[in-house]
C-alpha cells in the first residue's frame, strides 16, 4: 500500500564505545523510510503516520517470519489509520503469517477479520460496577453475522450478510 516506498537501516557507531559486549551494543540503529515518490528518507519515528507505522511493523514482522521462531504474533490493531483495499492487503498478509505461526490481531475492520483462519469474539461486560472480559470463537453463521455487524453498523441487511459471507469466501479461495 506504498508504492515507490523504501526502507533502509542506518547504523552509527556509538560515540563512546563499552569497555565490554553491552545490551544496548556498539552502535546506534535508526530505521529510516522514504514511504513516497520524490520524498527523501527520514527516520521512521518522525515522519510516518500512524497508519504508515502500522503497516511498516507488519512488513517488518512478515519478512522476517521465515527466520523467526516465535511461535505466537500478537497485533494490537495493526490496521489503525488504514481502510478499504490497505486493510485487505494487510488481512492478506497476516492471513500468509498465520500459516506459519500463529497470529492474534485485535481488529475493527472487517476486511482485516474476513481474512483470519478463526474468528473469536471479545465482550467488555459490566455491571456498573465491575467489568470483565470475555472471549469465544465464533460459528460459521455467528462469524457472517459478526463481519456484517462490522460493515452496516446497528441495522444489518441481508445485503450486508451476503458481503460478509462473500469476503469470508474470497479469503479462503485466496490461501487455497
Amino acid at each position: 500500500g506504498m508504492p515507490g516506498g523504501r526502507f533502509f537501516v542506518a547504523l552509527d557507531p556509538l560515540p563512546t564505545q563499552p569497555a565490554k559486549d553491552s545490551p544496548t551494543g556498539y552502535d546506534r540503529i535508526e530505521f529510516n523510510v522514504a514511504l513516497n515518490p520524490g520524498h527523501p528518507p527520514g527516520a521512521l519515528a518522525k515522519i510516518a503516520s500512524g497508519g504508515e507505522l502500522s503497516r511498516v511493523s507488519l512488513a517488518l514482522q512478515v519478512a522476517a517470519a521465515d527466520a523467526d521462531t516465535t511461535e505466537t504474533h500478537i497485533f494490537d490493531e495493526v490496521d489503525a489509520g488504514i481502510g478499504g483495499s490497505i486493510a485487505e492487503i494487510v488481512g492478506n498478509q497476516l492471513r500468509e503469517l498465520g500459516l506459519r505461526t500463529q497470529v492474534l490481531c485485535v481488529t475493527h475492520l472487517a476486511q482485516v477479520a474476513s481474512q483470519g483462519h478463526q474468528h473469536l469474539r471479545i465482550s467488555k461486560l459490566s455491571d456498573g460496577k465491575t467489568t470483565r472480559t470475555t472471549i469465544r470463537p465464533l460459528a460459521p453463521a455467528e462469524r457472517v453475522e459478526e463481519l456484517a455487524r462490522m460493515l452496516g453498523g446497528v441495522e444489518l441487511t441481508e445485503q450486508t450478510r451476503a458481503h460478509a459471507a462473500d469476503m469470508i469466501a474470497r479469503a479462503g479461495a485466496q490461501s487455497a
